[in-house]
């Protein structure tokens, strides 16, 4: 019998995380050994220790980001091949991964037979990279220089976009994330910035005449 692909999941979320364990579980090819709801320097020593073939890890994980988390894992732990997991499904998330030292990425959207192709690409010593972020970079690559690039916002202010486009205000889209209303307005001077719009109005207009899905 071949050995098992052992996986440790990172996801702050447990319900997510045992589900996520339970569908790889169900395959004979893989084994999940653990699972790590933060990036906690403990979290951190376990990969140390138990040098998983794969690690999956979710983005927006605490107290680091994966993002953050994905060089630590690396360093402690340089056999194991990391897959990063987001909601996000902007190009831009999956190159800050891979530069970190990721080998693989897929949206929380991805189906089970992506996740496990995932494994075994990475596991192998490819790089995967699930279809949606495939076709959105494709989308990117034909889009006039002159249109705004969402690729060019931080996770941070994805966030902010996302309610921006559900009609919160300030103060709404702060007591959502936790921050200050002065953080958000922050955010939302720096969004327009990046995006070279004049104000929220050419915002939404941008968000709505495109097909943005944030």
């Amino acid at each position: 019998m071949n050995k098992k692909i052992t996986i440790i999941i990172f996801d702050d979320h447990n319900l997510v995380a045992e589900m996520w364990s339970e569908l790889i579980n169900s395959d004979e090819r893989f084994s999940v050994i653990a699972i790590c709801n933060d990036t906690s320097a403990k979290s951190i020593e376990l990969v140390k220790t138990k040098k998983p073939d794969v690690v999956i890890m979710d983005i927006n994980i605490q107290p680091l980001s994966g993002i953050d988390a994905t060089k630590l894992v690396r360093k402690e732990s340089p056999g194991s091949k990391i897959i990063g997991v987001s909601m996000h499904n902007q190009p831009s998330f999956a190159k800050r991964m891979l530069k970190n030292g990721a080998t693989g990425y897929v949206t929380k959207s991805s189906n089970r037979n992506e996740m496990f192709e995932a494994i075994i690409a990475v596991s192998s010593g490819e790089k995967y990279i699930c279809k949606e972020i495939q076709e959105n970079l494709s989308k990117q690559i034909f889009v006039d220089d002159d249109t705004p690039d969402i690729s060019k916002l931080s996770e941070r202010e994805i966030d902010v976009l996302k309610h921006i486009k559900d009609g919160l205000s300030s103060k709404e889209i702060a007591e959502k994330l936790f921050l200050s209303s002065r953080t958000v307005e922050v955010h939302r001077s720096n969004i327009l910035k990046k995006l070279n719009l004049k104000n929220t109005a050419s915002l939404l207009k941008f968000i709505h005449n495109s097909s943005l899905d944030v």
